[in-house]
């Protein structure tokens, strides 16, 4: 495979799925082995559950928290940090909440389904929240109890962050797919969007996909495997 030179496209994208943090041992979520098999999502991750008993959900955040914190970024993570700090048209639209990108030293992320880093308060709004444990679980100014800012079963998806993701595609002309089937909407029309936007577009999943006919080269290799080979490092 020839080496790719960053330095050809102007605004590169790379949009990643559970399969990009699956590699530095974070369970998927829907998956085989993945985190909603062993879980009922109705009783940790969705707002209802949340209505009846907050306190079970900031629990098993906070687990979830832990097990993440547990893990580290890999080097596909970091050979992205590093295209970022070199190259200024680098973004991230990611469909992960681990932070793992921003851990790796990236810092123009967007997340689809928010971060599990953040927590949103009904009255007060969003705020960082870094951490095995919670802050605190109530807001300090109206205590209502606060939530994980992040996208739960049966939640609109943010509708800014969405057009931002999208507004993003459409301005790329390098297009990387990284470890995403690309079956959930909205997200599944990403690729076709880049597609149609004339980018380069390059799937890097060790399996393929229904939309893998759509990209100029696929990899079927994992991230910390292909994006060495991929790219020439300075």
């Amino acid at each position: 495979m020839d080496k790719i030179d960053p330095a050809g496209f102007q605004n590169i994208l790379f949009f990643t799925g559970a399969g990009m943090s699956a590699e530095s041992g974070i369970p998927t979520y829907r998956g085989s082995g993945g985190v909603w098999h062993e879980y009922n999502w109705e009783e940790y991750a969705c707002q209802a559950a949340f209505n009846r008993s907050p306190e079970k959900v900031l629990n098993f955040h906070e687990l979830r928290r832990t097990s993440v914190l547990g893990c580290k970024p890999h080097q596909g993570h970091f050979i992205i940090a590093k295209m970022e700090e070199q190259h200024p048209g680098v973004t991230i639209v990611t469909q992960n909440i681990d932070g793992m990108h921003q851990r790796a030293g990236n810092h123009n992320v967007i997340e689809l389904h928010g971060s599990l880093w953040r927590v949103r308060c009904p009255a007060h709004g969003i705020s960082e929240d870094m951490g095995e444990k919670y802050t605190t679980r109530k807001c300090p100014e109206c205590d209502s109890w606060i939530r994980p800012d992040i996208t739960w079963f049966s939640d609109m998806l943010n509708e800014e962050v969405i057009n931002n993701a999208v507004s993003a595609i459409e301005q790329c002309d390098l297009f990387i797919s990284i470890g995403t089937s690309g079956v959930v909407w909205p997200a599944a029309g990403f690729p076709q969007i880049a597609k149609e936007k004339n980018a380069f577009c390059i799937e890097i999943n060790p399996e393929a996909s229904d939309f893998s006919g759509m990209y100029d080269i696929n990899i079927r290799e994992p991230a910390g495997k292909a994006l060495p080979m991929l790219f020439k490092q300075n």
